[in-house]
């Protein structure tokens, strides 16, 4: 149980609240004018600490500043150096300037929703939830550590992301794109599989089953600040995916004269880097294959990813397969993603149906 008592001052009879804390050790907080006020404040805190809520009025004094390094320290620690690089830089363009030095108990909901609403107004949806996930997640460290009783970014509306632009190629048309592009092979592997740009430059001669036409995706690698780094795939677990027949030459060609553990793609330990998207040789194959077909959209190596789900689907692959063949974490991602390219299949669910009842009839006349 805490206590309240009175000592005197130069200026007048003060109160003194003392309580001990749930780590069991004792604290305190002078200054109260009247033996009512340090009563209420001493209810507040014994409720606090029967709730679980209780938060020291002395670690509140810490600014988001204080917790900040250690958090991204963590995120190094557990996450992808690319996924990193992302979440500080959000910490060092928009939320360091804004809420470094700002006290923990300074920080109002109100005062998080403004910021919010001004980066909005000026940044796209993805920066702006990036940024609010950042403050979020240190704000929540501070809850944990008992520093808040709660997170005042919590509950705040993020603006919606507008959908992405998508191009789907044809057959004809990854044809015409191998044809103009300075590493064809590489081109047909990521139409015809799904591999990320990073888990297909990172494949080597080893992981070619040409026996069982399968690819195994242990490694991708990624550019960081124009550095490569090498590592486990997106969902930091290997993966097997098959590939067409068709496929078979052309992977063979790119591990002629190679070792086991030769790049498929790339030379000696070298990893292909992503290509400029302005003057890069992919740019450039795309642009010469818009010279010849006025009608050939505008793509990028992720879209060749796109292409493989929509050629997929369209040659009868269910949400399963695609799944699995695009290494996605859920069919639900898959779905999210892809949906609407399934809504032919519901127009031939449809036909089928019609044709069954119909030869059913037909059998009862």
């Amino acid at each position: 149980m805490g206590s309240v008592h009175e000592y005197s001052t130069v200026h007048g009879l003060r109160h003194l609240v003392r309580y001990r804390k749930p780590d069991g050790t004792h604290a305190s907080r002078r200054g109260f004018h009247s033996g009512a006020d340090a009563t209420e404040y001493l209810a507040f805190i014994e409720a606090s600490i029967a709730r679980g809520t209780y938060a020291d009025p002395m670690c509140a004094r810490v600014t988001v500043g204080d917790l900040a390094p250690a958090w991204l320290r963590f995120q190094d620690a557990v996450l992808k150096p690319s996924s990193t690089h992302s979440l500080r830089s959000a910490w060092r363009v928009h939320v360091e300037p804004s809420w470094s030095h700002t006290r923990l108990t300074d920080i109002t909901h109100s005062d998080v929703r403004d910021w919010v609403a001004g980066l909005a107004g000026s940044h796209g949806a993805t920066t702006v939830i990036r940024a609010h996930g950042v403050l979020s997640a240190i704000l929540d460290v501070a809850v944990r550590d008992r520093r808040l009783t709660d997170n005042p970014a919590r509950g705040i509306r993020m603006p919606k992301k507008s959908p992405q632009r998508r191009a789907y190629l044809t057959h004809a048309q990854v044809d015409l794109l191998t044809r103009h592009a300075r590493h064809p092979g590489l081109v047909l592997l990521l139409a015809y599989t799904g591999l990320r740009w990073g888990e297909a430059t990172a494949m080597r001669v080893r992981d070619v089953d040409t026996d069982r036409r399968r690819l195994h995706v242990q490694e991708v690698a990624v550019t960081v600040n124009g550095r490569i780094h090498v590592g486990s795939p997106k969902t930091h677990r290997a993966r097997s995916v098959t590939y067409p027949e068709f496929l078979t030459p052309s992977l063979e060609d790119a591990a002629a004269g190679k070792s086991s553990s030769g790049l498929l793609f790339g030379t000696g330990d070298h990893h292909l880097a992503l290509p400029n998207s302005r003057d890069g040789w992919f740019a450039g194959a795309v642009r010469r294959a818009q010279a010849t077909d006025p009608d050939f959209p505008r793509v990028t190596p992720h879209d060749l990813r796109h292409t493989t789900a929509a050629l997929a689907i369209r040659a009868g692959a269910n949400v399963k397969a695609v799944q699995r063949m695009l290494g996605h974490a859920s069919a639900v991602m898959t779905l999210d993603t892809y949906g609407h390219l399934f809504d032919d299949d519901l127009d031939n669910v449809a036909g089928a149906m019609h044709n069954a009842r119909t030869a059913y009839n037909q059998g009862q006349d």
